[in-house]
């Protein structure tokens, strides 16, 4: 492996997301505060591999110091990454970078390859995607193998849950570090109200859950609870479908009282609305990485309501927070105390998890300084 010129820009190549601007995912927005601060800032040149089924009018943007190269996928879950991955790791071997920052462990599976080409190779290890119900036994098994792979290959490992890094073994530990996912500067919230009256919201007084809809996100839990609760006359759910599931199909079939409002993938201006005029967060996963879209929720100073699950321990919240993972009963039992008792802003310290700060040390693993 050839040393990185630290006289230069080093060249960053980026595998495992879908892409950014304007697709949604925790992991794309996670790329985009990282990699727009680096290049924006020039501390390096970013190359992003983007997905071709998920870029729209608002993808096309272009960024500072980043380069997009948009290649072929397709949309089938289970090989989706796995051939993306592929045809990025043949565009690498002809364009070849300073390093490779791989996303996740799925397309971790092709660290060994990238290695024999005598590149560096740093991974991002958001979750360990075998745990959710959406793949099956199979799927399962291969993921858990990509992990192990992944994790023996890559030269150094960046985990945004410090649980889950404890979890492996000491020699993998020290190849590891520990750094969240960040948020920008507290956030102004909006008067606008332009996009809760399309969909018919009604300010102030609404529960919302931000997410894509799949369901390691636990939302039929939320819509069960909502059910549960006369005091609850609306529930926003903010996310969008990836594969066309049956999933979303569910969710709507359990909201017999209809007081659930689906808006789809929203973003933006229009996403500011929704966090500036909700009552409450709730966090209903039963599964996560690292919980950006609580923290989020938490810049507007909104109360939450969150499932006790290890992720959520990630961000110090008190006890009264959290309700039992998978449990609309308790869930329930959750909102209304937080309803009955909360004002209708909060405050929080929020130091710990500046996108600043973690953009630097991310490009310090990176080129190994």
């Amino acid at each position: 492996m050839s040393s990185i010129d630290k006289n230069r820009k080093p060249v960053i190549a980026v595998i495992g997301t879908r892409g950014f601007p304007g697709v949604q995912g925790g992991v794309e927005m996670h790329c985009q505060n990282i990699y727009t601060r680096l290049a924006g800032g020039g501390m390096a040149a970013v190359r992003i591999y983007r997905r071709k089924p998920y870029l729209c009018a608002g993808s096309m943007k272009p960024l500072p110091g980043i380069d997009y190269v948009d290649l072929p996928s397709t949309r089938i879950k289970g090989l989706e990454a796995v051939l993306h991955t592929l045809l990025c790791v043949l565009h690498i071997a002809l364009h070849r970078p300073d390093v490779v920052h791989v996303h996740n462990i799925g397309p971790g599976m092709f660290a060994p390859l990238l290695k024999l080409m005598g590149l560096r190779v740093v991974m991002t290890y958001h979750s360990p995607n075998y745990e959710h119900d959406k793949w099956n036994a199979a799927a399962k098994r291969l993921l858990k193998w990509c992990e192990g792979v992944s994790l023996r290959w890559c030269d150094r490992v960046i985990f945004v849950n410090k649980f889950q890094m404890h979890k492996f073994s000491l020699a993998v530990q020290s190849k590891s570090v520990y750094l969240p996912n960040g948020i920008n500067a507290a956030a102004t919230r909006s008067a606008a109200t332009s996009f809760l009256d399309k969909h018919g919201i009604e300010p102030g007084g609404y529960l919302l859950g931000v997410g894509r809809l799949t369901p390691e996100k636990g939302f039929e839990y939320l819509v069960a609870a909502a059910q549960m609760l006369p005091e609850v006359h609306q529930v926003v759910i903010a996310g969008a479908s990836d594969h066309g599931s049956d999933y979303a199909q569910r969710l709507r079939s359990l909201d017999a009282q209809h007081k659930v409002v689906f808006t789809g993938f929203t973003s933006g201006e229009d996403l500011r609305q929704l966090y500036s005029h909700a009552r409450l967060f709730v966090l209903s996963s039963v599964n996560e990485g690292f919980p950006l879209v609580l923290l989020e929720a938490m810049t507007y100073g909104l109360p939450v309501a969150v499932s006790d699950i290890p992720a959520s321990h990630l961000i110090e919240l008190p006890a009264d927070r959290y309700f039992k993972p998978a449990s609309p009963q308790s869930m329930a039992a959750v909102i209304a105390h937080s309803l009955s008792t909360d004002p209708s802003t909060a405050s929080y310290n929020l130091t710990d998890y500046d996108w600043d700060s973690i953009a630097r040390r991310t490009l310090a693993v990176l080129i190994d300084k």
